[in-house]
């Protein structure tokens, strides 16, 4: 239908300036005709305008997401909170490649003072991610995240509510507190402002990165991290 709508844009801008009001059987044939004849003799003419326009589209999509994952109040938050470099990270706690990638992103931020990470709860693989995701964001809330998010990355075993739990409790976090803030409407609000972030970019698995204007889908290797920030570093300036 996109396509279709795109044609006809292209031929209304290309066919005669004759307002439809004053277009009788006789001029709607004729139209149709030089409609016809134009399509068939400049084919690559509509071809390129469809690769515009749709370029154009996904650069607005990303844009358009790029503002969403900006827009992180509230979202766990390590490394060094005023960091000049914002790392952004699409996370599920039972996600193994997340887990993977854990070490090489800490290695970064103990060698990268100026990098702040901000961890996008994206639980999608059980509910036990959901559960997870909460607790992490009730947690920021202490200002304990550091800690249950380092227990939660290095165990190694399922994840269950129970583990959750158990792990945020030896962060130090007030169990109480964890729960009344995990089901708050602000905590569900910033996973869904997540959601929402995710599906803009097309970030459709865990983890997911994005430095400045660069989206990378999957896990990547220390080197390739430390690539990824000194090119953000030096459009920075």
């Amino acid at each position: 239908m996109r396509i279709l709508i795109a044609i006809c844009l292209v031929l209304t801008i290309m066919a005669p300036p004759l307002a439809k009001a004053d277009l009788d059987a006789s001029d709607r044939a004729e139209l149709n005709k030089v409609i016809e004849d134009f399509i068939r003799n400049n084919p690559e003419v509509v071809r390129d305008t469809l690769i515009s326009l749709a370029a154009r589209e996904e650069a607005e999509r990303k844009q358009t997401g790029l503002a969403m994952v900006r827009d992180d109040l509230g979202d766990p938050v390590m490394g060094n909170p005023n960091g000049k470099i914002t790392l952004y990270e699409f996370s599920d706690y039972n996600c193994g490649y997340c887990k993977r990638v854990f070490e090489p992103i800490q290695q970064l931020l103990r060698d990268n003072q100026d990098v702040r990470l901000v961890i996008k709860e994206f639980p999608i693989l059980s509910q036990s991610s959901l559960v997870a995701a909460k607790a992490a964001i009730a947690a920021e809330m202490q200002g304990k995240f550091s800690a249950y998010h380092i227990a939660m990355m290095t165990y190694r075993g399922k994840i269950t509510e129970d583990v959750v739990m158990r792990l945020a409790a030896q962060a130090g976090i007030d169990e109480k507190q964890l729960k009344i803030s995990m089901e708050s409407p602000k905590t569900a609000a910033i996973i869904q402002r997540t959601r929402e972030a995710a599906a803009a970019l097309e970030i459709n698995g865990t983890p997911g990165l994005v430095v400045g204007n660069t989206v990378v889908a999957g896990a990547i290797g220390f080197d390739e991290l430390v690539k990824l920030i000194a090119e953000e570093r030096n459009k920075q300036g």
